[in-house]
């Protein structure tokens, strides 16, 4: 218990690489308690948070207090660390495949200055088999070290929820795994220190990898099926979400409701499930058709859009439409993998005038990621499509929407929050 013991003793230093969504709270949790240095490749962001600045709009000035942390970017500094949480971003490139540069790169770092002794705990999310296949071949070239001999290694995947203000990470049960059992039971002690519910020891690497996987897996092919229940209803005139209601009153009923899937995490993660199972023969149906239903679900609401602009009477290629929300999920300033723009995109492809609108993301994000900004709300609108459930439109009704909207306009309501519509055209998923 010798690392754990340096831990809580301050003689040891935690280092998190990677301060985005994931990486930041778990480095001010730590610096609570411990010593911590975050470190991000980042410099301009690094200045943002020795200046108590989150870059992600999630945690506030409050946070940064009474913590025992030191920020950085600069490889030197990171070798006076011994216990080092890789939490940095494995996305999929453009062709769904999963793109591991950030995750070696950050190993490639780590490498550089691990020591005798030294832990390297993962928390990003990837396929089974990725920590030992991909990852501790390089911490091994990079530092000439044998792994579990002269360096041990864990997997503790990350269970944060952007916007979450409840589940949180000193709140969520921890999964932890490591290479032998002298790791797994440092490690679960280490993260112990801040998590409250405690640790779940799992046991072996690839069991945690995968634990994590199907989490978001699961919760994709729900919404899946939620998504392509609500097509065929829309074909039968029926409300979803009142059938939804129903159905939810049976004490075992699943509820999950139909929308848009996007985000770093549902949207990507069962991608690096079924690259592993074509790499060993297996061809997933259940995982793929769930991921191509959510990802049509842009286009879907787009095209659904445009035909009731065009059963109004009106001439597509000269309408305006109003996009309300443009972040992944409600209540976040978090754009990454949005299907809003999914929906810009296809309305464009129309000729109509495409306007957004959003409380909490960034108009320069969005220019720089998708190529649209936000605009100022205006009258006039042909269609208005509501995206986004933000806590700012909840309380919207429709009145508001009758003195933003053209005469005969449509309103398209993706997440159901509109109940007593009565005059205008409405629909919703």
């Amino acid at each position: 218990m010798a690392i754990y013991k340096n831990i809580i003793e301050k003689k040891a230093t935690i280092a998190v690489i990677g301060l985005g969504y994931v990486g930041l709270p778990i480095a001010l949790a730590f610096a609570k308690k411990v010593k911590v240095m975050g470190f991000d490749i980042n410099a301009k962001r690094v200045d943002m948070m020795n200046k108590g600045i989150d870059p992600s709009n999630e945690l506030p000035k409050s946070e940064f207090a009474k913590s025992d942390i030191t920020f950085t970017h600069k490889l030197e500094d990171l070798k006076k660390a011994n216990f080092f949480i890789v939490a940095v971003p494995t996305p999929i490139d453009e062709h769904n495949l999963p793109d591991l540069k950030p995750l070696l790169s950050a190993s490639v770092t780590v490498g550089k200055v691990l020591k005798k002794g030294d832990y390297v705990v993962f928390e990003s999310t990837v396929y089974p088999g990725c920590t030992e296949e991909d990852c501790i071949p390089v911490l091994e070239k990079e530092s000439g070290l044998k792994a579990v001999k002269d360096f041990k290694v864990g997997y503790s995947p990350e269970r944060i929820n952007p916007g979450d203000k409840e589940h949180t990470i000193t709140k969520i049960l921890k999964i932890v795994s490591g290479c032998d059992a002298e790791s797994l039971e440092n490690i679960a002690k280490t993260y112990e220190i801040i998590v409250e519910p405690g640790t779940h020891r799992a046991s072996s690497i690839k069991v945690a990898e995968a634990a994590k996987i199907i989490e978001n897996t699961q919760r994709d092919v729900n919404i899946a099926l939620m998504n392509e229940l609500s097509i065929i209803f829309n074909k039968m005139q029926i409300n979803t979400y009142d059938v939804l209601e129903a159905a939810g009153t049976k004490w075992n009923f699943l509820k999950f409701s139909p929308g848009l899937v996007g985000g770093h995490c549902i949207g990507v993660d069962p991608y690096y499930l079924t690259h592993k199972a074509e790499s060993l023969g297996y061809h997933s149906r259940v995982i793929n058709s769930g991921r191509y239903v959510n990802d049509s679900m842009g286009f879907y609401v787009a095209k659904t859009c445009v035909k009731k602009i065009i059963a109004a009477g009106k001439n597509i290629s000269k309408s305006k439409v109003l996009i309300m929300g443009a972040t992944f999920k409600e209540d976040v300033s978090d754009i990454r993998n949005s299907k809003v723009a999914d929906i810009v995109k296809e309305l464009k492809s129309f000729g109509v005038k495409v306007e957004i609108v959003d409380p909490h993301a960034d108009s320069d994000e969005l220019k720089h990621e998708y190529g649209f900004g936000l605009n100022k709300l205006a009258k006039g609108y042909d269609g208005v499509i509501v995206a986004v459930n933000h806590k700012e439109y909840k309380s919207l009704d429709e009145k508001y929407f009758k003195s933003i909207l053209a005469n005969k306009g449509v309103l398209v309501d993706i997440k159901g929050m509109y109940k007593n519509i009565k005059d205008l055209t409405y629909w919703s998923l």
